[in-house]
């Protein structure tokens, strides 16, 4: 008869193998299933299920079958189809159902190239859940002085121009390899800044009162004109550098010795000693205090 397009292949002729009655178990030669086998006993077909059923080697009948030899018949109808695994570069994206591929799909050791990563800004709320469910960020060049910003846009590492000053040149904030915090100010450079590890303004005369401070936790009042800046936090080592100043309600010309007596400043606290250069030592009502680092 003849026919359109290629070939059907070639069938062979059904399996049948035969064992002798008497039991209610067989072995078979290949794996099958109930509905691909047809069982015959003296000559007379099996119902499937009711009378027989298969799993794997092994068929089952629901009775003991009768004595005999080879009165047991069992045809194979054929092998279920195996296609194998589809040719290289074979299996398009219309093959695959919109939406079923999922996280687990994706090997955790997949190398996915950054290019593939497609700018789509309408995904940008998706992040701060922390899902991005179409894997789309903004499009760049990620390297080893290269990082993408949260609002989805590529910045040199160390060297941000942030939102408030979008304009900044690369380099003009930088946080160099001892994590030190460099800036152009209009210096002319971008050098290391140093700064003020704590600070404080306060009342000197009477109850001794804190205006205003950084980093300073108290003051205390030793005697006149004596008092100790007592730190938050502790300075890394002695080796800073305090300024003082002060003023008094008459006028007199003040003199602040810091530190205070001992010749050397604490990490934990530092002392200075308000001197009127006509009365000694003098409680005044506006000292202010700084220590750089």
């Amino acid at each position: 008869m003849p026919y359109i397009g290629n070939q059907p292949a070639q069938l062979g002729a059904y399996a049948v193998e035969s064992f002798n009655g008497g039991g209610s178990s067989f072995t078979l030669s290949k794996s099958a299933t109930t509905e691909t086998v047809l069982l015959f006993i003296d000559g007379v077909r099996q119902t499937p299920t009711d009378a027989y059923s298969v799993s794997g080697t092994t068929l089952t009948t629901t009775a003991t079958t009768p004595s005999g030899t080879n009165n047991v018949t069992v045809q194979f109808l054929g092998d279920v189809v195996d296609f194998g695994e589809p040719s290289d570069n074979s299996v398009t994206s219309t093959k695959i159902v919109d939406g079923t591929i999922v996280n687990a799909d994706i090997n955790a050791s997949a190398a996915i190239a950054l290019s593939k990563l497609a700018s789509d800004p309408s995904n940008a709320s998706n992040l701060s859940s922390g899902t991005v469910p179409t894997a789309r960020l903004a499009s760049g060049t990620a390297d080893s002085t290269t990082f993408l910003r949260g609002d989805q846009t590529w910045a040199s590492a160390g060297s941000p121009a942030y939102s408030a000053n979008a304009s900044a040149s690369t380099g003009a904030v930088n946080v160099d390899a001892s994590d030190n915090l460099q800036f152009d100010s209009g210096y002319g450079s971008t050098a290391t800044a140093y700064g003020c590890r704590a600070w404080v303004n306060f009342n000197g005369s009477g109850t001794v009162a804190i205006r205003e401070s950084g980093n300073v936790s108290s003051i205390t009042d030793n005697a006149t004109g004596d008092y100790t800046i007592n730190f938050s936090t502790a300075m890394p080592d002695a080796n800073y550098a305090f300024h003082s100043i002060c003023g008094d309600d008459n006028n007199n010309s003040i003199v602040i010795v810091s530190p205070f007596k001992n010749g050397s400043f604490g990490t934990t606290s530092a002392a200075i000693w308000v001197l009127s250069d006509d009365s000694g030592a003098v409680d005044s009502p506006n000292i202010c205090c700084s220590a750089f680092r």
